[in-house]
């Protein structure tokens, strides 16, 4: 049963920041709109949203004093735990696209290791078409829903990666990054630099500036009897946002 936020309650009471887990296969704007219809407000930000296959922490920002921040929250560096899928190339970089080539090849441990190096630190990426980044006014993914692929402008993006697991076809690496990083790109580029090829095939956000998984309500449950979200909301910033 969808429970509603009380008639008559002030909603500035619900207003603050809420940590909260996005299941997969679940949008990020359907945790949006449950919060819409537990609280009565309508002005809910986020902090970043996540592809219907991942999962993972996301910050929604509820009520407008809190949507005003979006940028401080936008700027955090971000950090994931990654799959990235070797001898397969998708078009939209990750597995909900379409195969456009595949590769035999498998790389050993060493050119794993040797390829990971080039991509530590500050470089350059290249965003994908399918990707709401908008240039001249439109957004890259509907161009390519249309099949249009135009020339984007890479940009620097700083990056630590650590290694966790290999066993072919499955890379298993855990990214700290800038903001505007897109880890489709990455997974895409180290296919490229193998010359096997690669897509991202699983990703969970684990920490969204000092938000982490640990301080996050569960974005399965809000609608559940008895299930206290409201425990997770956020009022003073100074723990979320240092100063």
């Amino acid at each position: 049963m969808t429970i509603l936020a009380p008639t008559g309650v002030d909603t500035r009471t619900y207003e603050g920041i809420l940590p909260i887990t996005k299941p997969k296969s679940k949008t990020s704007f359907s945790l949006v709109s449950s919060l819409r219809k537990l609280t009565n407000i309508r002005t809910i930000g986020h902090a970043g949203t996540l592809d219907p296959f991942a999962d993972g922490v996301m910050v929604l920002l509820i009520g407008k004093p809190y949507t005003r921040l979006s940028d401080r929250f936008l700027n955090q560096n971000k950090e994931y735990l990654a799959t990235v899928y070797l001898g397969v190339t998708t078009n939209s970089y990750d597995i909900e696209g379409e195969i456009t080539n595949t590769n035999p090849f498998i790389p050993d441990l060493n050119q794993i290791e040797e390829t990971l190096l080039k991509f530590q630190g500050i470089t350059l990426q290249t965003p994908p078409m399918f990707s709401a980044k908008k240039v001249e006014g439109k957004k890259l993914y509907e161009l390519a829903r249309k099949g249009i692929t135009i020339e984007r402008q890479s940009v620097p993006v700083n990056l630590h990666i650590e290694l966790l697991e290999y066993s072919y076809p499955k890379l298993e690496i855990k990214v700290h990054c800038s903001k505007g990083t897109y880890i489709r790109s990455l997974a895409y580029d180290i296919g490229i630099e193998l010359t096997c090829g690669a897509h991202l095939s699983a990703l969970t956000r684990t920490r969204s500036g000092n938000v982490t998984l640990e301080d996050c309500c569960d974005g399965t449950r809000l609608f559940e009897t008895g299930y206290d979200w409201m425990h997770f909301l956020k009022k003073d910033l100074s723990k979320i946002i240092p100063c």
